[in-house]
């Protein structure tokens, strides 16, 4: 009886942790459909791109904090792939880093 007890916790916590993780991964699911909806109506010209000033006026907090940064390009807008893209590069900062120079061999 006295291993029960400590199988049941963990059993708890392995259950507990799972659940957060689904609700982790809806509430990040609900927020993409939130910003994708947001980006949609900040496009006032609806041409699939946000300017700056579009940015600036429009219900998108985190691309106008961020415009800069997202727009690698520097073409003054920003679509949705630049903005997943920029997601995806703070989520991995190593992707964003080259890789190192093979050291070259002289033969």
């Amino acid at each position: 009886m006295r291993h029960v007890r400590p199988l049941v916790a963990v059993c708890a916590l392995a259950l507990a942790t799972a659940a957060q993780a689904q609700i982790g991964a809806g509430y990040l699911a609900t927020q993409m459909d939130v910003a994708v909806k947001n980006f949609d109506i900040a496009d006032k010209n609806h041409d699939g791109v946000l300017t700056k000033e579009e940015a600036a006026k429009g219900p998108v907090p985190f691309i106008r904090a961020h415009f800069d940064e997202i727009d690698k390009a520097k073409r003054g807008a920003v679509s949705k792939q630049d903005v997943f893209d920029y997601i995806r590069s703070m989520q991995n900062p190593s992707a964003q880093k080259p890789a190192p120079a093979a050291a070259s061999s002289s033969r």
